[in-house]
């Protein structure tokens, strides 16, 4: 996938704003503020869909083939299939943006066509979150009352999605364009699923492939859901503590993720199958398996907590923690004194389970 946008610079203005945050009449003032971020490319495929709806064919070629011509490069500008093959891609990339957007426990927010970067960039994320307990029905955006972007349900958005980008592309495909592009359509499942399961192999330090090992990672997260334990530090714990340690079950109280795991009465039949199955990999040694591990499972996500401490500070021009914040999330795998400190790896404050965010956050 190709990351995400950036953001260049933050102007903040004295000038005032009213804003109703929760569309629930509530109207505060906040401090005005203009945010510039930069993509290699803002089109979407909602920037497709819209002119095969208004019957704008011709400009709908004109766009497709300039973007395949800029971000496409390796799709032949005369290839009679083109518009397939860049289906293809933007299918392949898109199911594998999604799982990586799962493999670190984000919630997008708001995942509609509108939002969907045809080069796969994450972006147009508004009311996001970073899941802290493992949930599959985490919802960040408290104006989704329906649960519609669920964390659970992002894979399945996505499908849709890419749906409607082949509704879109339709009348630029003959008839037998069409039935491949159909037939690539019905692989994205087996290719999420494929890129889901590679991630979270290398997530628990796995090498090879064993047919079990898909149950090794469904297990984990049935215990991570029944005991709320917290996603990021779960894995990231798993990659700190020595395998001797996770074999006696007792966990100090800087392990509090793991400890809150281990509440489960099948735990230790879990820890058992972990095990066996590290144990059957070849010279590998606890040092290089946490090694691999802490390199893929971050100690430090931005929770809202995290944000809204910074926030807080900032509107009394203290923008000390934003830049913390900053320096913290460039290496957000290594753990960092200052990190530590502030208690980012730490337990979330109870004050954190009552902030809620919407699209006019």
């Amino acid at each position: 996938p190709s990351g995400t946008s950036r953001a260049l610079s933050l102007v903040v203005s004295e000038e005032p704003v009213w804003r109703d945050p929760f569309y629930n009449g509530s109207v505060i003032k906040e401090r005005g503020a203009v945010v510039l971020r930069l993509a290699k490319s803002w089109f979407r495929i909602g920037s497709l869909e819209i002119l095969t709806r208004t019957g704008e064919l011709d400009v709908l070629r004109t766009l497709l083939d300039f973007v395949i011509k800029e971000h496409f490069k390796s799709i032949g500008t005369n290839d009679p299939d083109k518009y397939v093959v860049f289906f293809s891609r933007v299918l392949n990339e898109t199911a594998h943006l999604i799982a990586h957007w799962m493999s670190v426990g984000f919630a997008h927010g708001v995942c509609n066509t509108d939002n969907f970067s045809l080069l796969s960039i994450t972006f147009d994320y508004g009311p996001f979150g970073f899941m802290e307990s493992y949930d599959p029905n985490f919802v960040p955006n408290t104006s989704d009352d329906e649960g519609r972007y669920s964390i659970g349900a992002q894979a399945n958005v996505g499908l849709f999605n890419l749906q409607k980008l082949l509704e879109a592309l339709k009348p630029l495909l003959t008839s037998d364009q069409l039935s491949q592009s159909q037939q690539i359509l019905r692989e994205y499942p087996q290719i999420y699923h494929q890129r889901f399961h590679e991630l979270f192999k290398a997530k628990l330090g796995f090498l090879g492939n064993e047919e079990k090992d898909s149950y090794v990672i469904a297990f984990l997260l049935k215990l991570m859901e029944d005991t709320g334990a917290d996603f990021t530090m779960t894995f990231r714990q798993l990659s700190e503590v020595t395998l001797s340690r996770l074999q006696k079950g007792s966990f100090a109280p800087s392990l509090w993720a793991l400890s809150d795991l281990s509440s489960h009465k099948h735990f230790r039949d879990w820890v058992q199958l972990y095990l066996q199955r590290l144990s059957r990999i070849m010279s590998d040694s606890d040092e290089e398996r946490q090694h691999r591990m802490q390199g893929v499972n971050p100690r430090y996500v931005l929770r809202n907590w995290m944000a809204e401490s910074a926030i807080r500070k900032a509107e009394k021009n203290d923008y000390s923690e934003v830049t913390l914040l900053q320096k913290t999330l460039m290496e957000p795998f290594m753990e960092q004194e200052e990190a530590e400190r502030a208690g980012y790896a730490s337990k979330p404050p109870s004050w954190a389970q009552q902030l809620r965010v919407s699209c006019s956050s």
